[in-house]
């Protein structure tokens, strides 16, 4: 995909923030968006560079305030090129579970809603936000998650709009894409 070329090359030409090793990519958007499924494809052409799924901090009950967890164990200690140990939440048991560990790297996805917000911007060497209509998102979530789902679909939704307005991850992304397809066309970009 030639989008996922000139996607490599523009991260190649990032610069990483305070003398970091690592180079962290923020792949940002709404729930049902398009992040994960993107993060991989990148990943894959970034020779299968780790990713870091902001939906291994977040719960249903904290869905975008969980972030000082990750910025202490995951960011800080990258930024001082230090391993990275950090504990994933477990959506079944609806608690803390297995320890993971990150080496620095010379790049590293950061996949997630808020995973560009305003307290993660000085670790970022480039952020990339998927924007997708609110119906399609809804529908792939449920899809995902099961109808059961819906009322914390729709709780959820309210503090991602609360987020993106806060935030507005889309104004400070290198990269916006439009998630609503199939194929993400880049809708605008800083090249």
């Amino acid at each position: 995909m030639q989008l996922l070329q000139a996607i490599k090359e523009l991260i190649s030409a990032a610069t990483s923030p305070d003398q970091m090793h690592t180079r962290i990519i923020a792949i940002d958007g709404c729930g049902g968006a398009g992040k994960t499924t993107f993060a991989t494809s990148l990943a894959g052409s970034l020779d299968h560079c780790p990713i870091i799924h902001t939906d291994d901090f977040a719960s249903w009950d904290h869905p975008v305030d969980w972030y000082p967890r990750l910025i202490e164990q995951v960011l800080e200690p990258l930024r001082q090129n230090h391993v990275a140990h950090y504990q994933k939440f477990d959506w079944q048991a609806n608690q803390l579970g297995q320890w993971e560990t990150l080496e620095p790297c010379y790049v590293m996805i950061l996949e997630g809603v808020s995973a560009s917000r305003s307290e993660f911007r000085r670790y970022l060497s480039f952020s990339i936000y998927i924007e997708t209509n609110r119906e399609l998102r809804l529908k792939r979530g449920i899809e995902r998650d099961g109808e059961e789902m819906l009322p914390l679909w729709q709780q959820w939704m309210v503090e991602e709009d609360e987020y993106v307005l806060r935030d507005q991850p889309q104004k400070y992304a290198d990269l916006v894409l439009s998630g609503n397809t199939e194929d993400m066309l880049r809708i605008r970009s800083s090249f």
